[in-house]
């Protein structure tokens, strides 16, 4: 009797709704984990997020924020970069601040888990961080509240008067 139930179509139903329900309540944060990502390189303040079969993320937020892990690092409204198992590659929309500097980070890397370090590519340099940084998601402020935040808009020496 019971295996006639599983080939009924409530069954195949029941089971997709199921498995629909689970990939809808994995948060951003669960997927960079499973991908050997620490979950605090994103901020809480994730609205939603695409990742495709080929491996394009695609991470949407209400709105740019600042946080801060070292050194202030700026979130667009989108992020976007290719995730395989222990690095984000080619990301776009997410910079850092070096020396009151405004680098875009190119790509972040976890060559070895156990060495507790994660690597930054900001163009002119790399940069190793301790992992720890990283463990819980920030929490991201609107763009507009740090007054001293140099963006596109303003040259970075006119930001200075």
């Amino acid at each position: 009797m019971a295996i006639a139930f599983f080939n009924t179509p409530f069954f195949t139903l029941l089971l997709f709704f199921s498995l629909l329900s689970l990939s809808l309540s994995s948060s951003i944060h669960d997927l960079l984990k499973s991908k050997g990502l620490p979950a605090g390189l994103l901020p809480s303040e994730v609205k939603s997020f695409t990742f495709y079969e080929n491996g394009r993320l695609e991470v949407f937020l209400n709105a740019p924020c600042l946080t801060k892990y070292e050194n202030r690092v700026y979130f667009e409204r989108v992020v976007t970069a290719n995730l395989t198992y222990g690095s984000l590659i080619g990301v776009e929309g997410l910079q850092q601040e070096e020396l009151f500097v405004w680098l875009p980070v190119k790509d972040i890397i976890v060559d070895d888990p156990s060495s507790g370090l994660i690597l930054f590519d900001i163009g002119l340099a790399h940069k190793q961080l301790s992992l720890s940084l990283f463990e819980d998601p920030p929490h991201c402020k609107p763009e507009g509240g740090l007054r001293n935040h140099v963006r596109k808009e303003k040259g970075f020496f006119e930001a200075l008067r």
